[in-house]
């Protein structure tokens, strides 16, 4: 009897370290093809924010193993590590590459959430891509003559260069967008898309008009007003009132009447619930005022 215990002991503690090693050889990524090993050892590398190790192992994946059925998840998170650690730009790249390669992943709408991010990120950054020019200011310059004659805005030639006052100096270098934006909203999806010469940009979700009173059409923003007064069959609503429905921004378009403005709701994004007018969540309508400059197209369709 002593004897079967001690065996059964020995079975018991080899049968544990056994599965140890299994799980160990799981979390590792031992175990599957050579592409699903490479996917694995970088999201344990990743765990462990080895993050050139990660960065490594998704990189080789891709260069050796392009067909696999791993190569969407494979950019898609090597593009995250990227953005992550803030390179911006070649994560701009990699969720392209996803979107180009494969328009019809499951990922493809978590990739094209995430590049809108990357994009406005990279906007608003001091750093220049190819969608930017860099303007050496000139005496007598001033941000609003250069935000006019450059067809962009005050407040991004603020943001993007890190901007506290209005105040420039000769020789000092702005970063510009080259590149016109231009609006469209979706009715039927509530959704605006926002492009820079025919190029994507970002998707936001909007609320439009019940009983589809959005107005169709191509228009242009003609007025644009921060933290706005609504002025409500006769009554004047303030800015910081809670019952001011216009948000934090205006954008007004040449349709008298309608625009696009904040919201003191955001629960209600996403459905067909205004007066008309495009509603927006405050922190997306406060990004979108600061790229679109006077005169942007809005195009609405059903």
């Amino acid at each position: 009897m002593r004897r079967m215990i001690i065996v059964w002991s020995i079975a018991g503690i080899a049968v544990v370290a056994i599965m140890g090693v299994v799980v160990a050889s799981v979390h590792q990524g031992w175990f599957g093809s050579p592409a699903q090993r490479l996917f694995n050892q970088a999201t344990a590398a990743q765990r462990q924010q080895r993050y050139a190790e990660a960065q490594a192992h998704l990189e080789n994946l891709l260069a050796s193993f392009a067909d696999s059925p791993l190569a969407d998840d494979a950019l898609l998170k090597l593009a995250e590590l990227l953005e992550a650690q803030q390179q911006l730009i070649p994560a701009r790249a990699m969720y392209r590459k996803l979107l180009d390669q494969f328009p019809n992943s499951a990922l493809a709408t978590t990739a094209q959430v995430r590049l809108g991010h990357v994009n406005v990120a990279l906007l608003f950054s001091p750093t220049a891509t190819d969608r930017d020019i860099v303007h050496q200011v000139r005496p007598g310059d001033t941000l609003g003559q250069i935000a006019g004659a450059r067809g962009t805005t005050v407040e991004f030639l603020k943001r993007a260069n890190g901007l506290k006052t209005d105040v420039i100096r000769p020789g000092q270098p702005l970063k510009i967008p080259k590149g016109r934006f231009s609006i469209v909203v979706d009715k039927s999806q509530n959704q605006l898309l926002l492009t820079q010469d025919n190029q994507f940009v970002k998707t936001y979700v909007v609320a439009t008009g019940t009983e589809n009173s959005t107005p169709v059409g191509t228009f242009r923003i003609v007025n644009k007003l921060p933290h706005p007064v609504w002025y409500k069959q006769g009554a004047i609503v303030p800015p910081e009132s809670p019952e001011n429905i216009l948000g934090t921004r205006w954008m007004g378009i040449d349709k008298e009447g309608y625009g696009l403005h904040g919201s003191v709701d955001p629960t209600a994004l996403g459905q067909q619930v205004t007066a008309g007018c495009v509603r927006m969540s405050n922190s997306d309508v406060e990004e979108l005022y600061d790229l679109v400059p006077m005169g942007t197209e809005v195009t609405i369709v059903d």
